[in-house]
């Protein structure tokens, strides 16, 4: 199943960010579940929050590879959304 989670960074969080990118970026390349993903920029261009979907099997699945990303165990997030997504174009 396709999920897509969708975050907030917390206000002032960008260094947070920055710290723990390489960590974020090799957990992905290490599970091996994510089909897309990229950061949402806000007025400045700068980034405030990732959208990421997965290849999974279940929706526990992607709790569980959520709670485990570098960016969430830093901290980082103000809002995360976690929810089923049907791909139709693309």
């Amino acid at each position: 199943m396709r999920v897509a989670i969708m975050t907030t960074d917390k206000d002032g969080a960008l260094q947070t960010r920055l710290d723990n990118r390489a960590a974020h970026l090799a957990y992905i390349e290490e599970t091996r579940v994510v089909e897309m993903a990229g950061p949402f920029l806000n007025d400045a261009g700068t980034m405030c929050g990732s959208l990421i979907v997965l290849e999974v099997a279940d929706l526990a699945a992607a709790h569980d590879w959520a709670a485990n990303d570098p960016y969430a165990k830093a901290g980082l997030f103000s809002d995360v959304r976690i929810q089923e997504w049907k791909k139709v174009i693309g």
